[in-house]
């Protein structure tokens, strides 16, 4: 499923590719490769409230800033595990976390088969990076929040996410 013009980029329109996930919706599968190039399914994170933070590349100002405000969050939150995606190679995401003392979030790498971003709608099909979003998944692996940024180069909502996590883990 295209999305034509569902995100933009300085104002250029780009396709998504997936669907538009809602809040209640029941959290797709996914298969990504974490930094010791092990897989990771949405299972393997269950039981906990969930940040999913995606981001295009981790060698851009804006992803850089987003993943270092959510590491700094992570830090403070109890019983809520953050991830960043992007479709960096695990390789380039390992050294970019070692470079800034990023320990605090789980790393995940889409680059094999793009299967989070075609199951939640964050794929640009134009580029074959990630989009800028964050989905908020409760422990039982329903969606609570969501946030496609419509403009790749702008930040999230990083107050809007938190606070829907910081609920769910209460």
């Amino acid at each position: 499923m295209d999305r034509p013009g569902a995100t933009t980029f300085k104002g250029s329109p780009l396709t998504l590719v997936g669907p538009e996930i809602k809040p209640g919706d029941k959290a797709p599968d996914f298969e990504v490769t974490d930094l010791s190039l092990q897989p990771v399914k949405l299972s393997d994170t269950s039981g906990k409230v969930r940040i999913f933070s995606v981001v295009p590349s981790l060698d851009t100002p804006v992803c850089d800033m987003q993943t270092k405000r959510f590491n700094e969050e992570a830090a403070k939150l109890n019983g809520i595990d953050v991830y960043t995606i992007s479709m960096d190679l695990p390789f380039a995401q390992k050294r970019w976390c070692g470079a800034f003392g990023v320990d605090n979030i789980k790393m995940l790498s889409d680059h094999k088969n793009a299967s989070f971003g075609t199951n939640y709608g964050t794929l640009i099909k134009e580029w074959r990076v990630e989009s800028r979003a964050i989905f908020v998944i409760d422990k039982d692996d329903t969606v609570r929040h969501v946030e496609y940024v419509k403009e790749v180069a702008d930040h999230p909502n990083y107050e809007a996410a938190l606070e829907v996590a910081k609920s769910l883990s209460s």
